[in-house]
């Protein structure tokens, strides 16, 4: 799917739906269609190229970005901020200053989103802008008396054993949708490693896998007994030569991540289980491991960070854990 074509048609539909729904709702109802178009080939019809030093700046911008290997959701998430950004403020990245975003960020926070929204289109815009000034292209960055947007800490949550145990018991019958949530359980893998995952990527009697991570670097990952076991039947119940390892439901193309999260909430529905997402897997496996002993760097190292600090956000500490290892190490 063209990242172009696809910011582009989000951004139609943002503005066709403004009027009847609310701000705080946009982000989210945004987020659901950019999933399910996932599932879709979408191109722009062919039309008369924009041309002038903005569109220049942008795509110059997000060539470098592709180049030095950034994910299409990445670049996705930039080509939408910025052009929503440049469309709104009608001024030129050469004239933009600290207070043209300060009252866009004030407008939108008045529409209803997010402080964690408002502050990740700070950062978007931190690194447009600072890209543009050590290019050469701007004499000065707008955003470098732009103070990071204080967001309140929420507490988040990870998968109880029980709700484990009642999403296979809901997905028991499906062998593709069992292999995934056994996958998901016990790899930690992110829900696009997963689906970009080849079935010689996959080394079943070992238990491993490789996968290929953020900026395409490579890492191995392990599999449970259950987890072997179940991609074991899965692969064996198909009839195709696809080389993907996880299919569609109809078994035409490669599950893409829309897919994954459409399949989670399904089974999430039957089971009575909220809050079901694919990233939820993999704090619930950075948290387990925590507690049972693994050092801090080798989770780092399974989940595919950079920094351990990245890895400390995913490990969720409950009161009976600091209990418990006051009690054995103090």
């Amino acid at each position: 799917m063209a990242i172009e074509a696809k910011a582009g048609f989000l951004n139609r539909i943002e503005q066709a739906i403004a009027e009847n729904v609310t701000a705080a709702a946009m982000p989210k109802i945004l987020a659901k269609i950019a999933d399910l178009m996932e599932l879709y080939e979408i191109r722009e019809r062919p039309q008369e190229e924009t041309t002038g030093p903005d569109c220049d700046m942008l795509k110059a911008f997000l060539d470098a970005m592709r180049v030095k290997g950034l994910s299409k959701k990445t670049l996705y998430r930039y080509e939408y901020v910025i052009g929503k950004l440049l469309k709104d403020v009608q001024v030129s990245c050469r004239q933009i200053t600290v207070h043209h975003l300060r009252d866009w960020l004030a407008k939108e926070q008045a529409r209803g989103l997010a402080l964690s929204t408002l502050d990740g289109d700070r950062q978007v815009f931190s690194t447009f802008f600072g890209w543009l000034y050590r290019e050469g292209l701007i004499e000065r960055s707008p955003t470098l008396n732009l103070a990071p947007i204080k967001v309140p800490k929420k507490k988040k949550k990870i998968f109880t054993d029980v709700e484990l145990d009642r999403l296979h018991r809901a997905a028991a019958g499906n062998l593709r949708d069992t292999a995934i949530i056994s996958f998901l359980e016990s790899s930690a893998c992110r829900v696009s490693e997963l689906c970009e995952l080849n079935k010689d990527c996959v080394d079943l009697e070992r238990g491993e896998v490789i996968v290929h991570g953020k900026g395409d670097k490579e890492r191995l990952v392990m599999l449970s007994e259950v987890a072997v076991d179940q991609l074991r039947t899965y692969l064996k119940s198909r009839r195709d030569w696809n080389e993907a390892l996880f299919l569609s439901e109809k078994k035409e193309k490669r599950l893409e991540p829309g897919g994954v999260r459409v399949m989670l909430n399904r089974v999430a529905a039957l089971a009575g289980v909220e809050h079901v997402h694919p990233h939820k897997f993999r704090r619930t496996w950075a948290t387990n491991a925590a507690r049972h002993g693994m050092p801090i760097h080798q989770i780092s190292a399974l989940l595919g960070h950079e920094k351990i600090d990245t890895t400390m956000k995913y490990v969720i500490l409950n009161d009976n854990d600091l209990r418990n290892s006051y009690r054995k190490y103090a």
